[in-house]
């Protein structure tokens, strides 16, 4: 069986799975993952600075690696067509449906005219907690 997987390329070499999902779990959130049995198999990695926004707020979604992404790319106010050049994409339903619209419901971003979110003179802005999360990943 695991000659067939690294044969269509799904698994790099033999045994290393759990070892490394151990490893890496630790590393990242400084304990074993979580492993559920049930109709779907599922691992929970608990990340403490995800934990941390997560706990601060639990009304708000989590903070995707996408919305990570747009937080990391603004400074001060952008506009949807600034924000989308610096994160180099180019089709704006998918950056509006990955990226601005789950920060603006996590929270981390907010517009500028909430008002009128249509406005051709739209822009964009990190909130207080948008700012928290910046500073805690870059003080890792």
């Amino acid at each position: 069986m695991g000659a067939f997987f690294r044969e269509i390329q799904r698994a790099d070499e033999l045994g290393s799975g759990m070892r490394n999902m151990m490893k890496y779990g630790k590393a990242y959130g400084d304990k074993d993952p979580e492993l559920i049995e049930g109709d779907v198999f599922r691992i929970i990695v608990k990340v403490p600075e995800f934990m941390g926004i997560a706990a601060a707020d639990t009304s708000t979604p989590q903070v995707t690696p996408q919305v990570t992404e747009v937080i990391f790319a603004i400074s001060g106010e952008m506009t949807r067509t600034e924000l989308m050049a610096v994160l180099a994409l180019r089709d704006r339903m998918h950056f509006s449906h990955e990226y601005l619209t789950p920060a603006l419901e996590s929270d981390c971003l907010e517009m500028t005219i909430p008002d009128k979110p249509k406005s051709r003179l739209q822009k964009y802005r990190l909130t207080e907690k948008g700012l928290r999360y910046l500073r805690t990943l870059e003080g890792k």
